[in-house]
Order: structure tokens, then sequence, then C-alpha cells
């Protein structure tokens, strides 16, 4: 059985990546025979849907697929196979990356057709987890966005895990920024000490994935 990580993060060793790393790490706790891999969203070259509709097409042999042959087209593939999904992105403007954007519009539009009940082709309904971490507190959330793409990809598989790192530290060295709305001694303490219950929810989430598929 195979967990595929999907990291829609731009930074190699940012908080996204600490994120996906503990909920691998969760994965390799439970001792299991389940494999897990992540894959960088940005070491990809590839575009959101072209609205070319090849994937409704009446008869055609990619139905139900993006037929586009590009640097996503093989991790579509891989996602289609796996066992369970994870979705991992920061949160720029209030939503996640333009890359995971990318990705759900190419995985999940045709995955979901214009048939009675916009019918899921999906092959099967896996297990998801979306991680998520934003610079802003847990208060000011953007849930309503999150919602909404959380109710796709609950419509297409299953109703996503979330778990969300917030208040997050975006900066080594703030004082050669222009940041004057957050307190760099705030964020400080919040890495400290909350960021590593954060990361421990994460890792929960791997180990409880991997227990729940080799059931």
């Amino acid at each position: 059985m195979e967990i595929l990580i999907v990291n829609g993060s731009p930074r190699r060793e940012g908080n996204t990546a600490r994120m996906c790393r503990a909920f691998a790490e969760g994965v390799a706790s439970a001792g299991r025979d389940v494999s897990v891999e992540t894959v960088r969203l940005y070491d990809l070259d590839y575009k959101g849907c072209r609205s070319c509709f090849a994937c409704k097409r009446r008869g055609a042999a990619g139905y139900g697929r993006c037929v586009v042959r590009d640097g996503l087209a093989p991790l579509l593939e891989r996602a289609l196979r796996a066992d369970a999904l994870v979705i991992a992105s920061p949160i720029y403007l209030m939503d996640v990356t333009g890359a995971v954007r990318s990705l759900v519009e190419r995985l999940l539009f045709p995955l979901s057709t214009y048939e009675a009940g916009y019918r899921t082709v999906a092959p099967r309904r896996i297990p998801v987890v979306m991680l998520y971490t934003m610079n802003v507190t847990r208060e000011l959330l953007p849930a309503p966005q999150l919602d909404a793409l959380e109710a796709f990809v609950g419509h297409v598989f299953t109703p996503p895990r979330r778990i969300c790192a917030c208040d997050t530290y975006q900066f080594e060295r703030y004082d050669d920024y222009v940041v004057e709305v957050f307190s760099e001694q705030a964020k400080r303490r919040y890495r400290e000490t909350r960021f590593p219950e954060e990361l421990r929810a994460a890792f929960d989430a791997g180990r409880e994935t991997a227990e729940n598929l080799a059931r």
C-alpha cells in the first residue's frame, strides 16, 4: 500500500515541508506495510486546466482523466493508484498556492463528471488529508475557501482530514524585511510552543492513516 504526499510549497525546507515530513514519520512509526513518498509540485513543469473538455467527451478513451501530457501527467496517474493522498499547501492570499490549485483542477475536475448527480469516476474512494500552513492566526483561517476545496475533494474521494499550522514564522531574520503588522517575538514564541504540537498532529495523522490502511 502507498500513501502519496504532494507538497505544494515552493520552499524546500519551509513549514509545509516540515509538516509533510512529520506525516511521513508518523506513517513509518506505525510499523505497517505502507510506503510513503513525497512529491514537490514546484519540481514539475505544468499548468492548470486548459478547458479542452477532452475529459468529458462522449466515448473518448480519456473520459474522466486529464489528457494533457506534461510534467503533471505522471503524478495524476500515481494519485489514482495511491491508497491514500495527502495534499499540503501554504496559504497565499487566503487560498492554496497556484500550484496546488492547478493540481486539483486537473485531478478532480475530470473525475467529477457531468453525469446525473455529478457522478464521480474515481477508481476508489481513498482517504485524503489536507495539510495547511499559514501566516495568520487560527481565528483568521480562511474557512470558506478551504471548505469549498475540501467539499470537492470529498465529493470525488472522501471528506478529507484537515490539519493546520497557523501563525507561522516566515523569515529567519525579520529585520531584513518590512514587517510592521506582526510581532517577531510573538511568532517566535508560537514556533517554539505551538508549532511542535501542530507537527505532532501531522505525525499522528500519518500513523493513523497507515494503521487504518493496514486493517
